[in-house]
């Protein structure tokens, strides 16, 4: 089995997240790697065709960015408090791409994401970044159903 130094885990801030956290601590710690958290905003492109269309969204960019940073900190603080130090960084975009650049960025020797995240209507229209990840990933991807745990 390859060397496993860098595990990157995208989170949503949903309770999906917190159920697959223990799998990306668990593994961090066994394999003695370093867990790198991204949260992706969905960029403008991505609510092309709907009413208002992406141009509310300049309005709006800076206020989602920095309440992604601060749910961002708050989730490493309340979440990783205790285990080795992560890094943890925010980036719009399209999600599968953006994750799959963080994996490249960090030298991720696995990622670790949730098979479910944000449901019904938002799903369908932005399709599974589980799927997106998985078909596409340079590296092995462990999917965790966050409603399927015993």
């Amino acid at each position: 089995m390859a060397d496993v130094k860098n595990i990157l885990f995208p989170v949503d801030f949903t309770e999906s997240s917190l159920k697959v956290l223990p799998y990306a601590r668990l593994l961090t710690e066994k394999f003695g790697a370093k867990l790198h958290l991204i949260y992706v905003i969905r960029g403008p492109e991505q609510y092309t065709g709907f009413e208002l269309g992406s141009a509310w969204f300049s309005t709006y960019e800076s206020e989602l960015r920095k309440g992604a940073a601060k749910a961002m900190e708050n989730f490493v603080d309340e979440h990783l408090h205790d285990a080795p130090p992560a890094s943890a960084s925010v980036v719009m975009g399209d999600i599968v791409d953006e994750i799959l650049k963080k994996a490249e960025e960090v030298d991720a020797d696995l990622v670790v994401v949730g098979t479910h995240g944000r449901k019904g209507l938002e799903k369908m229209v932005f399709g599974s970044v589980a799927e997106g990840v998985v078909r596409r990933a340079a590296c092995p991807v462990l999917t965790v159903n966050p409603f399927k745990q015993r």
